[in-house]
């Protein structure tokens, strides 16, 4: 490494002497404190890892001369220190390592020479399913299910991790990848030991999960990325990323009591999604910083997806301190921490100066209040108070489609078990009521009824205030004699097991158990769409009266068919809030006027009568969270329970491929050398899928439930698995015969190449017979068809899915031309061969005139150009010409294209090394 600004240096901090690349010697020639937190973040690690080939002084002085106001142009390459997967991204991208080591021995060289070059965790956390729930044993039933559905792939992981150097794997029910990131693994400094010298550097990282933001709370420079982009970070590849603009928000004086860090990040949310921040950094400050502890920053940051942002990032502070302290972190790393961050001008203190920033935005916390957002969109905020004028406006809105009477044309009313007229439900549609029984009791399912109120992990369940909030909510109400409806499915999944060790310290455990929020299993459940299946009778129920039915949830995903095919409507919502969803069992309900139910004298409750007060929060927070409870639940993290040491495994450094619908070998590497073909040429190709505006990658990519009658359910019954055993579609993404056949198989996705329908369909061309996605693609691949996509806005919105890329490529998807693309799936398409093209400004496949039943022909890309010539020919013998801007957007993407993808491009390195 070279050292051309001269700022090798070392600090002593207590004992011990760190290398550190110091900014201080650039303060003589440059204004480095302008800069903000972020980018003296990415200053430091060019600096350090400037070789004048992948990083080189001119990098150097572009970020030193960062204009804020500018678009971004300069390139620049980011090395994180580590790299962060979960289980459904894990599992594909270690079954890329073990091919790529079998591509490797075809090649004629060392399969050893792959391995991860930095430090890997993967945290097994998506699999849980909540199949049992509201009993006392829910979770080691759960578990146990888990074991079994996942046996296969389980045992690969641990063959991986035995196999591969620099790979640890935190086992099954820990916690999930987020909060066990941000409570134990993350350090805010790095520190890497290398020939008895320790180096001192700021930890960042990439993370195949989108919410990998969530670590931004403590000072973290870190984001979501595609599996395949991912991998190329383990095998020693640096980050391919323009100098972003980053957008500050400053805040200002602090929450008002009853409202809530959730109510404060949707609140963030809608303001950011509304400017408008797709691929920049958000970067917090100001005064309010002072009031708002560091599990409230780590809420926030862990949206950053959810308002557009590449990352959300809070400064290093002594609120920072103090959590690395609570977490039991030791205090040589805290004392690290605070002396890197002051010699490096990234210690914020009250009052100190302002960075510069591209766009500013401002929110007094005081004017925040409670909310939801749905039906949905993360983003669509909806204040407490209009929460039920919002939902009847939806119904409203879905029964005029179904051509049935609007909902307030009903006046009939229902009473609830204590024989009371249940509030609000009178206005919702009584012919489409239906009658169901459970537990020997009949009982009438309505449109808006709440049939699943999760208080599930990822956003929330890292924050105690508002757990114990949920749980005072669930002690009160139990007090009260209120219990949660009988049509709806309660849970809690906490993201860490120090979650429920407090919540049984502070006596609010059995509160939530006896109201049906027991712990169902540790890890990502409802807001993946691990919900598990309603019960039979509400499930038989809302398919027979054709319901509008909710599901209330504290995570952060609420897209349409993510967290349950039956479930039309879905709301994020703060842990108590859900707790009271659950108690009044409709979005029916007005929560500030109408009651939850009655007590046993018959007298009704109020959401106010069990609100509590902060104050009292904060007196079970300062009782009851040590950090003693987080040093015992992570001294064995990395063992796992019986279950998971009891997994055997083999024992050699490349994979036996046994036979198996979980794991196996892709067909990636087939057929190749050490010289890329270059890509071929895109003529005569037919539109496989075309779509509006917001398709996320949930729309794309497979998740949730396996239908018997889906092409992969089909699949799996060829070789031999019942219905019962499919498991879901993030459990078989080591398989990409399963996957590429979940490939645009969304329920609710509306194809226009397949008018009237949902779901995964398309017509085939030119015959015109409808029939699935996969179908038609395999047909279209027969004949020697390459196929294309047209979108709309915002296309691959949502998770960093490898497998909406990965899947679009198998499927003989060669580009997709789009209004505008999300940061993380067009950086995807690009790493698995997929060409990217934008319409120009004010263009789209309508203005143009596009039916989608042409053939496509685009030029051929030499040279990298900004722009390529598409030609769309009609039947009747018609053409559209129009030019499209090509969204390859540096010159090592360009490389990755050419390649045909980021991980031959890789290999091929290292084969030629």
């Amino acid at each position: 490494m070279t050292d051309t600004f001269q700022t090798r240096s070392r600090l002593e901090v207590e004992d011990r002497s760190y290398h550190i690349h110091s900014l201080a010697p650039l303060r003589e020639r440059y204004d480095v404190d302008r800069l903000p937190y972020a980018l003296k973040v990415l200053l430091e690690n060019l600096l350090r890892n400037e070789d004048g080939d992948n990083v080189t002084p001119q990098q150097i002085e572009a970020l030193l001369a960062w204009d804020p106001a500018a678009e971004p142009s300069q390139e620049i390459a980011f090395t994180p220190a580590r790299v962060l997967l979960q289980d459904f991204t894990g599992v594909p991208a270690v079954v890329d390592l073990a091919a790529m080591r079998d591509a490797m021995s075809a090649l004629g060289k060392d399969p050893n020479r792959i391995n991860p070059l930095a430090p890997v965790d993967l945290v097994i956390d998506h699999s849980v399913m909540v199949d049992y729930y509201n009993q006392r044993n829910a979770l080691d039933l759960n578990i146990k299910l888990e074991y079994h559905r996942n046996r296969e792939r389980y045992q690969f992981l641990r063959w991986g991790q035995k196999a591969f150097e620099n790979f640890r794997v935190v086992p099954p029910g820990t916690g999930i990848v987020h909060q066990v990131n941000l409570e134990y693994l993350a350090q805010t400094v790095f520190v890497r030991e290398d020939n008895g010298e320790c180096h001192a550097y700021p930890d960042t990282l990439v993370g195949t999960d989108s919410h990998t933001t969530m670590v931004n709370g403590l000072g973290v420079l870190g984001w979501g990325v595609g599996g395949i982009e991912a991998e190329a970070a383990m095998l020693g590849q640096p980050v391919s990323m323009l100098i972003p603009q980053v957008v500050g928000f400053r805040l200002t004086g602090r929450l008002p009591e009853g409202a809530t860090a959730t109510d404060l990040v949707l609140t963030v949310t809608q303001m950011l999604r509304q400017r408008g921040v797709v691929g920049k950094f958000v970067e917090f400050f100001g005064d309010g910083l002072e009031h708002l502890p560091l599990a409230d920053r780590a809420t926030i940051a862990n949206m950053a997806p959810e308002y557009g942002a590449t990352c959300g990032i809070f400064p290093v502070d002594s609120e920072t301190l103090t959590y690395l302290r609570l977490s039991g972190r030791d205090e040589q790393q805290v004392a690290l921490v605070e002396a890197y961050a002051r010699e490096q001008g990234l210690w914020r203190e009250k009052g100190g100066r302002e960075p510069e920033y591209s766009e500013l935005l401002e929110l007094d916390l005081g004017s925040v209040v409670p909310s939801l957002a749905g039906p949905k969109r993360p983003q669509d905020r909806i204040p407490l108070d209009r929460a039920r004028g919002s939902f009847m406006d939806t119904l409203d809105q879905f029964l005029r489609e179904h051509h049935a009477a609007p909902a307030d044309d009903q006046e009939e009313r229902f009473a609830d078990e204590g024989g009371h007229a249940a509030p609000g439900v009178d206005d919702c549609h009584e012919k489409g009521a239906v009658e169901f029984e459970m537990d020997g009791q009949r009982h009438l399912l309505k449109h808006g009824a709440v049939v699943i109120a999760a208080i599930t992990s990822c956003t929330n369940t890292s924050n105690p205030a508002v757990l114990l909030a949920a749980g005072l909510v669930a002690k009160k109400a139990h007090e009260r004699g209120l219990r949660p409806k009988p049509w709806v499915k309660t849970s809690l999944a906490p993201g860490s097991q120090v979650v429920p060790a407090y919540l049984k310290k502070a006596g609010l455990m059995d509160a939530l158990e006896d109201l049906g929020f027991g712990v169902v299993g540790f890890g990502c459940t409802t807001c993946i769409g691990n919900a598990g299946p309603l019960p039979g009778p509400i499930a038989e129920a809302i398919r027979k009266g054709d319901l509008m039915v909710a599901s209330v949830l504290s995570g952060n995903r609420n897209f349409e068919g993510r967290i349950h095919p039956d479930v039309r409507t879905n709301y994020l919502a703060s842990p108590p809030l859900v707790v009271a969803y659950a108690l009044a069992g409709s979005m029916a309900v007005d929560l500030y006027k109408d009651p939850l139910g009655t007590d046993s004298a018959g007298h009704p409750v109020f959401l106010k009568d069990i609100w509590p007060s902060q104050a009292e929060i904060n007196a079970l927070m300062h009782a009851h969270i040590t950090s003693q409870i987080y040093r015992e639940k992570y001294a064995d993290v990395f063992q796992g329970d019986s279950h998971w040491q009891g997994i055997e495994i083999s024992e050699s450094e490349r994979y036996d491929w046994r036979e198996s619908t979980y794991v196996k070998h892709p067909p990636y590497f087939e057929g190749m050398t050490l010289t890329p073909e270059p890509p071929a040429p895109v003529q005569g190709a037919r539109c496989l899928v075309m779509v509006g505006d917001s398709i996320t990658t949930d729309h794309i990519s497979p998740a949730g439930g396996i239908h018997p009658e889906s092409p992969a359910g089909r699949y799996l019954q060829e070789h031999g698995i019942e219905p019962k055993e499919f498991n879901s579609y993030g459990s078989r993404r080591g398989n990409h015969e399963v996957m590429m056949r979940g490939t645009f198989a969304n329920v609710r996705l509306r194809n226009r190449m397949a008018p009237g329908t949902e779901g995964g369909w398309t017509t085939h061309l030119p015959e015109g017979e409808a029939m699935t996605v996969y179908d038609a693609a395999m047909r279209y691949q027969h004949e020697g068809v390459p196929l294309i996509v047209l979108a709309g806005k915002e296309y691959g919105t949502g998770s960093s899915r490898d497998w909406a890329a990965k899947g679009t490529r198998l499927l003989g998807i060669r580009a997709v031309i789009a209004e505008s693309f999300e940061r993380i799936h067009r950086s995807n398409l690009v790493g698995f061969g997929v060409l990217p093209l934008q319409f120009q400004e004010g263009e789209s496949a309508e203005s143009l005139g596009l039916t989608g039943h042409e053939r496509f022909d685009i030029e051929p890309l030499e040279g990298g150009p900004k722009t390529a010539q598409v030609t769309a020919r009609a039947e009747d013998g018609g053409e559209i010409r129009f030019t499209a801007r090509v969204r390859i957007d540096t010159p090592n993407e360009w490389a990755y294209y050419r390649h045909g993808g980021i991980l031959h491009y890789v290999l091929r390195q290292l084969a030629m090394d």
